[in-house]
């Protein structure tokens, strides 16, 4: 436990340091997410069926190899990346902006993260949340334009489903203060959720295999994530995350030179 006075002299020294140390815990906790939510029940089944559609043949097509699937998916990718990165800039300018409610701010997101959480572990139920608006890009040809079109539909049209872990992510960008590491943390999720769609594409028979393996786990898949939402939450409304920064520089003071 950190004492008083530990906690008193580092508020008074620390600064960007500081911010640097509560990123890296936040970082963390947006790579998993962005893992979790391509794991989830709204994104890896349409994965195989995704990829088929970008390249404009079929699934059966796609596993015999008549067409790579690569080109596409790094263009999807990029295009669901923009959306986020502009997300969370979006949410750093709104949190920087109202600095002075950062106490606040972080205490109504993280009662908003622990409903979020319950409606993953089925303790409670938000209808809007079982639903995707998807969008309709027109038809693929595997063009790079055309990937990258759907990638910004699908960040947009998928926002109710994996919205509980975006939201998380925007909560922990809005209360940090600071716009280069509320876009990163967001760039980090994208990474989270579109290297593992990368890698689908490159090894696309192994990886419709594997999913197919995963699918009767989905359920657990689900309740994980709703359980790292109750944790992000509850650090969130109690401050908890400022004091583990604290702990971090105190025992690892070379984090000072990060920031």
């Amino acid at each position: 436990m950190v004492g008083a006075e530990s906690i008193a002299r580092l508020r008074a020294m620390l600064g960007i340091e500081l911010a640097t140390a509560a990123f890296l815990p936040a970082a963390l906790v947006a790579l998993l997410a962005g893992i979790l939510s391509f794991l989830s029940p709204c994104v890896l089944p349409i994965v195989p069926p995704y990829l088929a559609y970008m390249t404009g043949v079929g699934v059966n097509g796609l596993k015999a190899q008549e067409r790579s699937a690569v080109l596409p998916a790094l263009f999807f990718v990029l295009g669901l990346s923009t959306v986020f990165l502009v997300m969370g800039f979006a949410a750093s300018a709104f949190g920087r902006a109202f600095l002075q409610y950062q106490d606040l701010l972080a205490k109504i997101a993280g009662v908003m993260v622990i409903v979020m959480g319950l409606h993953f572990l089925h303790v409670i139920r938000i209808p809007i949340l079982d639903h995707e608006a998807r969008m309709n890009a027109g038809k693929q040809d595997g063009g790079a334009l055309g990937a990258y079109v759907l990638g910004l539909a699908f960040a947009f049209g998928w926002t109710p489903c994996i919205g509980p872990q975006l939201g998380m992510i925007l909560s922990l960008a809005a209360t940090g203060g600071e716009l280069s590491r509320g876009t990163a943390l967001l760039a980090v999720y994208a990474l989270g959720l579109g290297i593992p769609f990368l890698l689908a594409a490159i090894f696309i028979n192994r990886a419709i295999g594997l999913m197919n393996r995963i699918k009767p786990w989905l359920h657990v898949i689900e309740r994980a994530m709703g359980a790292l939402l109750l944790v992000v939450g509850t650090m969130l409304l109690t401050g908890a995350f400022s004091a583990f920064a604290y702990w971090l520089l105190e025992t690892f003071p070379g984090l000072a030179m990060l920031g």
